[in-house]
């Protein structure tokens, strides 16, 4: 079993969308084995895209990521990261496969509703970054 972690975003937040996407999550078999709402100050959001901190979409993604609460979660499955990501659909909602989360969900490329993992490595990161058990 593999985990990955998941973020519902402030856009999905504020629609009272989390009890709906956490139902696709289940109704795909993944385990929702963590959770807990949070809201990020900007300087952590800076820390948790470090990554892409010298894309030019940094600024704005971490100023979007605090903007408002978000839910944060551990999934687990078999191929947990590859399913999340497969789920979520792409990054723009208008390119994204119907059925996915961000086609139904998704306002915009910058607003896209979910957060997931990418590998391994960055899912061990992430998790431990909100869940430092």
């Amino acid at each position: 079993m593999e985990e990955t972690l998941s973020i519902i975003k402030p856009d999905a937040m504020e629609r009272n969308l989390e009890d709906e996407i956490k139902k696709v999550f289940i109704k795909n078999n993944f385990q929702i084995v963590k959770e807990k709402k949070v809201k990020l100050e900007k300087k952590d959001a800076e820390q948790f895209y470090k990554v892409h901190e010298t894309k030019p979409f940094y600024n704005d993604l971490c100023n979007y990521l605090s903007s408002g609460p978000v839910l944060v979660m551990v999934l687990k499955k078999d191929n947990a990261i590859a399913d999340n990501r497969k789920l979520m659909g792409s990054t723009n909602p208008k390119e994204a496969e119907a059925g996915t989360i961000r086609k139904e969900y998704g306002i915009s490329i910058d607003k896209n509703s979910v957060h997931g993992s990418d590998s391994i490595e960055n899912a061990q990161k992430e998790i431990n970054f909100f869940f430092k058990d």
